[in-house]
């Protein structure tokens, strides 16, 4: 597969019963903290909450004008100049295509420069350790693992704490080319 044409649209109401469909899914709830069926009345609250929140963004990944994924900022953090974020890719067939690459070198691009902050954090689930490599693969650093921190499905998992700085990404942004991607303000 060649991707044609990447973009970050801001998540929006009509985006939001497919969103709810993807986080329902087992492919993507495997790697989200919780593992509850998620209503639509809980799903709106939550979309309710979030879509004023400037802690917070969220924008649907569309791979040439289809809807494939969801990437968001999180505990945005202007005063210490830092963030988090998560992504995931709902639809298989984009998996696996140099589309996490392109996604995870456009957000280091525009948290360091278009942002301005200082440091980029992720969680990721311990055994979930393509994501730890991939995150690595562009400069994040394991800083820490919250030992049995969260509780899917009656077993507790540890939780692997990343972060990379602003200096980091000036010194390893030279070692790769990629394609800007349009991401809606």
């Amino acid at each position: 597969m060649i991707i044609l044409l990447v973009k970050f649209l801001k998540m929006s109401v009509e985006h939001l019963e497919m969103i709810r469909n993807w986080r329902n899914s087992p492919d993507v709830k495997k790697y989200m903290y919780t593992d509850q069926y998620i209503t639509e009345k809980a799903h709106h609250n939550w979309y309710n909450r979030v879509k004023d929140d400037t802690t917070k963004v969220y924008w649907v990944i569309e791979v040439d004008k289809i809807l494939v994924g969801l990437v968001n900022l999180y505990n945005i953090d202007n005063l210490n100049k830092r963030c988090y974020w998560a992504y995931y890719l709902a639809d298989p067939s984009v998996r696996g295509k140099g589309l996490g690459r392109l996604i995870e070198l456009n957000i280091l691009s525009y948290i360091f420069e278009n942002l301005g902050l200082n440091k980029l954090c992720c969680e990721i689930l311990g055994f979930n350790d393509i994501v730890v490599k991939i995150h690595q693969k562009y400069g994040s650093k394991i800083e820490g693992n919250f030992r049995q921190h969260i509780n899917k499905g009656g077993k507790f998992f540890d939780i692997v704490c990343m972060g990379i700085l602003k200096e980091e990404w000036i010194d390893i942004k030279k070692n790769f080319e990629f394609e800007k991607i349009l991401i809606e303000k």
